[in-house]
């Protein structure tokens, strides 16, 4: 029996490849003999960079940049080179070698190591006082060392400055109306910047955003009335960020020479509209991040050689089932006809694919944040229960 295991994360709880590896060795107390694949994913968020830098042979290297909220934290960005990367990846990419590197390489950054909302406390998550400054440190070491191209996955973000702190770390500027400097161009201090100036970092590369969500900038599917209260935003205060940030966006556009219609992009609104500001200040393009994941790596052939096919996320709903990530790996599997079971702390589809196993590991009546801190056993507690002989 050869088995393919592809889990995402269990968000504050589990990291994709955490749960990729008790499952495994769950599988293995029961069945010895069985062949494992672990396959961990990565929608753009925690764990993006390592899982594809690893899987493709990369380097990790370390960095010391700004958290949120302007305190020292350790992130990271992988460097791939392209020859390493599957082709059908590197397609999607598109990505012209730059001559001045022997051998041409990706950087793969991961939005959340930097700017992401589990790096504060829930007390401390506020996108008025966020910054993506942090990312921006990142993408400009990528740039230092002339890669041919930045990759980066913009999940798990605390942040809704539209990029400008990432754009202010690459070189852009922001000066009230009486000539005043910003240097935080936080969305606290918006109604103090009355035009921008500046270019972005002369040797930034194309940039490539993984990005699978479709929300405009603004608006009531935009970035804030859809994700701005999971980053600690009060409904009292929509109104007002959601005019701020078409104003300052409008701002961005006319300094850029770019149409005011790039804010209703598909995507524009991703992780508090860094896409929308690195679309208009550096020509980035979206790429559909589940897609790029599944071929650089190699999911339809890994699939193709399983017998059995076990994924799962934290949170298994009707949204799980729309085509990407643990929903598109099964619905996939399901075609082939493999057998496919998913492992999810809650699971909430009301009606799921008449041959899918689905198999909430979370005991009933226990408390989030026992289900939180106990799902490493949970989880393989619920897998041997399956699979037992």
């Amino acid at each position: 029996m050869r088995v393919l295991i592809a889990f995402d994360k269990f968000k504050d709880s589990l990291s994709a490849n955490e749960a990729c590896s008790h499952t495994a060795a769950a599988l293995q107390e029961a069945h010895p003999d069985w062949t494992i694949d672990l396959c961990p994913l990565a929608d753009g968020g925690e764990g993006f960079c390592s899982i594809l830098t690893n899987a493709a042979g990369g380097q990790v290297i370390g960095s010391t940049v700004m958290d949120p909220l302007g305190d020292p934290v350790q992130a990271a960005l992988g460097i791939v080179p392209l020859s390493r990367i599957p082709a059908a990846a590197r397609e999607q990419l598109a990505m012209t070698p730059n001559p001045r590197q022997l051998i041409p390489t990706l950087a793969v950054i991961e939005m959340a190591s930097a700017s992401g909302l589990a790096l504060l406390e829930p007390p401390d998550r506020n996108p008025w006082q966020a910054s993506t400054y942090g990312t921006g440190e990142l993408i400009r070491t990528a740039a230092d060392l002339d890669v041919s191209g930045i990759l980066l996955g913009v999940g798990g973000s605390a942040t809704h400055d539209l990029g400008l702190g990432a754009l202010a770390a690459l070189g852009l500027e922001f000066f009230s109306a009486k000539g005043a400097r910003i240097n935080d161009p936080i969305p606290a201090r918006w109604q103090e910047i009355d035009y921008i100036d500046g270019r972005v970092h002369p040797a930034l590369p194309p940039v490539r955003i993984a990005c699978d969500v479709t929300n405009p900038l603004t608006g009531p599917k935009g970035a804030a009335a859809v994700y701005g209260p999971q980053k600690g935003l009060r409904a009292a205060d929509l109104p007002r960020l959601d005019r701020e940030s078409a104003r300052l966006a409008e701002l961005l556009c006319r300094h850029f020479n770019q149409s005011e219609t790039l804010m209703e992009r598909p995507g524009a609104g991703a992780a508090g509209g860094i896409s929308f500001g690195l679309m208009a200040a550096a020509g980035a393009s979206l790429l559909p991040g589940y897609d790029l994941v599944a071929a650089w790596l190699d999911v339809e052939a890994r699939l193709a050689a399983a017998d059995l096919v076990i994924t799962g996320e934290g949170r298994f709903d009707e949204s799980s089932l729309s085509g990407k990530g643990p929903g598109a790996i099964a619905a996939r599997a399901l075609a082939l006809g493999k057998e496919v079971h998913v492992f999810a702390g809650s699971a909430t589809v009301q009606q799921p694919p008449e041959q899918l196993n689905l198999h909430p590991i979370t005991p009933a009546g226990v408390p989030l944040d026992q289900a939180l801190s106990q799902a490493s056993l949970f989880l393989r507690d619920t897998v041997r229960r399956v699979f037992r002989r």
